[in-house]
């Protein structure tokens, strides 16, 4: 058996994604991460084939063909899949291009995040599918994280849907939406560690995502899709998925907990998704089509272990004793409590949050939540929010009727820094807004204007003054960090 044979049948009876790599070589030169994502085949396995192909093989950089005068290769040809969607692509050709250019200024992937790019076509093809399988002129859509922009395919394929609501922990994704949809896409704050924006939950007939794809990343995010469908079991729930066929244990774990939720496997589409990176996977990944039954259950708080990388991986441990007692310190000797926003946290003496692990978000949220005379907060020392003067004054400026900022850098160790946000001592509306965060912005900010004008104002004054502000039926914790800022502006004229 020769090299190439042998590395074949160690692949069992699922070979044709080799057999395409060497299709792919067959006719010409191609980049390594380019045969990666073309034949969905795990990188280390793309690796053991070219090793095997030997002398066969020419290199030039990080590209690779098979050589112009072998032979032997034509058993192992294998002609193009059918496509049910290879028309239906061709024939989109403008919204391709508009979603390229979309997806080439998006804001770059966070690998703190598990941010991994899907192709334009990827993202077309799914907007395809959607548009063909479900009525979205009577369906509310409802897409669980958003970086790859599949809600803007829908945008583009359907003009007229019932609903399309983003919901991310990256406000930069956010902004860019807002800056790009002109409003025909609804964006909301959430970290789903923490729960759903209140206006979304129970709210959805179909949920869209691609979560990080660990089980508790895939737990995580399929509980809160089913806790935001209005109907479980007449809802629909879409996420991406892709392991290494070299190691189905994973992908096993991830199924169990999807159905330990309640969900059924409606479809499984293999290797429906291609990405700009997760070559480990074969830069693909499935299409899982689910279905909650009757029992489906909605999970609640979970930890912040949920990714493959970085400070919130799995497998990261807690915080040292050492940074948290230095955090005591510095509010008079309270207990750190853990990152959490999900309800308001008042308290009459100072407050210590440990936010070691936030991704850049969680500083202004947890600023918001907490009401205290001190708020001691653990941050790392590279975050967005302290990076620099502009950045650190950005911030303070962002929360100022409520609170002022001390950034003490390097604190306790040169990894972290401390900041310090002192009760601003003078009432104000925007102050009343900032301390009554979780409560519904209509409703928060009628009560400010009445209480700063000492009660001379009548609510219905006070309604006529606030105008119709798109965002009065959320709450401000669930705002995008750009909306925040704005409707802060609007209060004070």
């Amino acid at each position: 058996m020769s090299p190439l044979d042998e590395v074949i049948a160690a692949n069992g009876a699922y070979t044709r994604p080799l057999y395409t790599v060497i299709t792919v070589l067959y006719h010409g030169w191609i980049p390594f991460d380019e045969l990666v994502r073309r034949s969905a085949a795990p990188r280390r396995s793309v690796e053991e084939l070219l090793d095997a192909l030997g002398d066969d093989l020419d290199r030039d950089g990080d590209r690779v063909q098979l050589r112009r005068d072998s032979t032997g290769y034509a058993k192992y040809l294998v002609r193009r899949l059918a496509d049910p969607f290879g028309r239906l692509l061709e024939s989109h050709d403008e919204d391709y291009a508009t979603l390229a250019r979309l997806i080439d200024d998006v804001p770059p992937p966070l690998a703190a995040l598990d941010h991994v790019q899907a192709t334009p076509e990827t993202v077309l093809r799914r907007g395809l599918w959607l548009d063909t399988h479900f009525d979205l002129a009577r369906t509310r859509l409802l897409f669980l994280g958003d970086h790859d922009l599949t809600s803007f395919a829908i945008r583009e394929l359907h003009p007229w849907p019932a609903g399309i609501t983003v919901v991310d922990v990256d406000d930069r994704l956010l902004a860019y939406i807002d800056e790009h949809s002109g409003g025909s896409i609804t964006t909301l704050h959430a970290d789903l560690r923490f729960g759903l924006p209140r206006s979304v939950t129970g709210q959805a007939d179909l949920v869209f995502s691609d979560p990080p794809y660990t089980p508790e990343g895939m737990g995580l995010f399929a509980s809160r899709a089913v806790q935001a469908l209005a109907e479980p079991v007449l809802g629909r729930i879409v996420l991406a998925y892709g392991y290494s066929a070299r190691h189905p244990e994973l992908g096993r774990q991830v199924q169990r907990e999807l159905l330990s939720l309640g969900l059924t496997f409606e479809a499984i589409l293999p290797e429906f998704n291609r990405y700009y990176g997760a070559q480990a996977i074969g830069s693909a990944a499935d299409l899982y089509v689910c279905q909650p039954t009757a029992q489906a259950r909605k999970a609640g708080k979970r930890g912040t272990g949920i990714y493959t990388h970085g400070p919130q991986s799995v497998e990261t441990g807690g915080t040292p004793a050492s940074l948290l007692n230095r955090l005591s310190e510095l509010a008079d000797g309270a207990r750190p409590r853990g990152a959490d926003w999900s309800s308001p946290i008042t308290s009459r003496t100072p407050v210590a949050l440990d936010l070691t692990a936030d991704p850049g978000p969680w500083l202004l949220r947890a600023l918001l939540a907490v009401n205290a005379p001190r708020v001691a907060l653990l941050v790392p020392n590279s975050h967005p929010d302290l990076a620099d003067a502009a950045a650190q004054e950005a911030l303070a400026r962002l929360v100022d009727a409520k609170y002022r900022l001390r950034y003490l850098r390097s604190t306790p160790d040169n990894t972290h820094a401390v900041v310090v946000a002192e009760a601003a001592a003078a009432p104000s509306a925007a102050g009343t807004v900032l301390a009554k965060a979780h409560g519904k912005l209509g409703n928060v900010w009628r009560e400010a204007l009445i209480e700063a004008s000492g009660g001379t104002l009548t609510k219905n004054e006070a309604r006529e003054r606030i105008g119709d502000h798109p965002d009065l039926a959320h709450r401000l914790i669930d705002l995008p960090r750009h909306r925040v800022a704005t409707l802060l502006a609007a209060l004070a004229r």
